[in-house]
């Protein structure tokens, strides 16, 4: 349990909104439009071959977008999560899906063991 600030709660709360729209978004880009530009991302670029990758990149962001939607919906309709829960899952969810997609992106374009390495006399 922490120190509440009602303010910090409802910005947080707030901020949730345009997280799931660009989460959404993002999968239904994959989805429907078959744009793998934003696909496993490394330095703002895509790799060679987006479309192997795309499954997973609209699946972590359907999930991750969905359950925003759920949380938002639970407190501001349904008002069924207090607080700790509802940051608790919104919190586990942005790291996630932060953390899933890094790690999509590193491993969509691989290890480059052609760079040079610097040659110290």
């Amino acid at each position: 349990m922490g120190v509440s600030i009602p303010i910090l709660d409802w910005v947080f709360l707030l901020a949730l909104f345009p997280v799931a729209f660009f989460w959404l978004r993002r999968a239904w880009r994959i989805l429907f439009r078959r744009d793998f530009s934003e696909v496993a991302l490394k330095k703002g670029l895509p790799p060679p071959n987006a479309e192997r990758y795309a499954p997973y990149e609209l699946a972590i962001n359907l999930v991750g977008g969905t359950v925003m939607v759920g949380v938002l919906v639970a407190v501001l309709v349904f008002q069924a999560l207090d607080r700790d829960d509802w940051m608790a899952v919104a919190g586990v969810t942005l790291w996630m899906k932060i953390f899933a997609s890094f790690a999509l992106g590193r491993h969509a374009h691989g290890i480059d063991f052609s760079r040079k390495k610097s040659t110290r006399t």
